[in-house]
């Protein structure tokens, strides 16, 4: 169990080091590496980005808990506003993993339509119209009484049916949270970026396991392995030892 533990803190403390340098879109894959060790890490940034944000609160709640300290400013008075979320409560309200395409089948039009993926979010955010980007990228067919219908020429009505669709589907994709402020009342509604709220929380911890790493090999001239080895309570009781002499 202990050497387990040791190689799970060293893989942890990897994907540290290794975002340092990254901007938060590669701390994210990087992140996303860790959650699903079971997926080719290329295949990664194709899946829908639903399935990414589950797969992330997923390895938080391993990590870190139930527990989530949220912070937020109100928007209507400047408030700053601490709340708990419940981070099992949050997975269940996501639903579990649907199928990859929609498909609309109304008023003589026919659509399969994909649901986004990170990598699509990034590629259309480059365009010029990233909605129009993003609706033509994902659009797999488009048909209206059997005559196809490119992506630019899709009627309003339509894409607001594509958008309606995909959002049941993949309901997970907008993590967005509507909070009442203690003090004037109002609803102030943000997103949660799971991805850096998870980077946030282990960028601390690895601060706080390379400090206690300094500290005991300081004091006994044990390797950085045989620290990560000991179990939480025997490392806290060592520290504590330490700090008595």
């Amino acid at each position: 169990m202990s050497g387990e533990r040791a190689s799970g803190e060293a893989d942890l403390l990897a994907t540290w080091e290794a975002g340092l340098g990254e901007a938060p879109a590669g701390r994210a894959l990087l992140l996303h590496r860790a959650a699903r060790p079971d997926v080719d890490a290329t295949r990664l940034p194709a899946l829908p980005v639903g399935e990414r944000e589950t797969d992330l609160i997923t390895l938080r709640r391993a990590l870190f808990g139930e527990r989530m300290d949220v912070r937020l400013e109100c928007a209507a008075c400047g408030q700053d506003m601490e709340f708990d979320l419940d981070a099992g409560q949050l997975a269940g309200s996501l639903g579990g993993r649907g199928e990859p395409v929609v498909r609309i089948q109304e008023s003589g039009w026919d659509v399969e339509f994909r649901l986004p993926s990170i990598a699509d979010l990034h590629t259309a955010a480059r365009a010029a119209d990233p909605r129009a980007a993003l609706l033509a990228r994902c659009l797999v067919t488009a048909a209206h009484d059997g005559t196809a219908v490119p992506a630019g020429e899709l009627p309003p009505p339509v894409r607001r049916r594509i958008a309606e669709a995909v959002e049941a589907a993949d309901p997970g994709a907008d993590l967005t949270l509507d909070v009442a402020c203690p003090e004037c009342g109002e609803a102030t509604r943000a997103e949660l970026d799971i991805a850096s709220y998870l980077w946030t929380e282990l960028d601390s911890w690895a601060r706080d396991v390379l400090l206690d790493v300094h500290l005991l090999a300081t004091a006994y001239g044990w390797s950085e392995p045989e620290i990560l080895a000991l179990s939480p309570l025997r490392r806290r009781y060592y520290l504590e030892l330490c700090a008595d002499v």
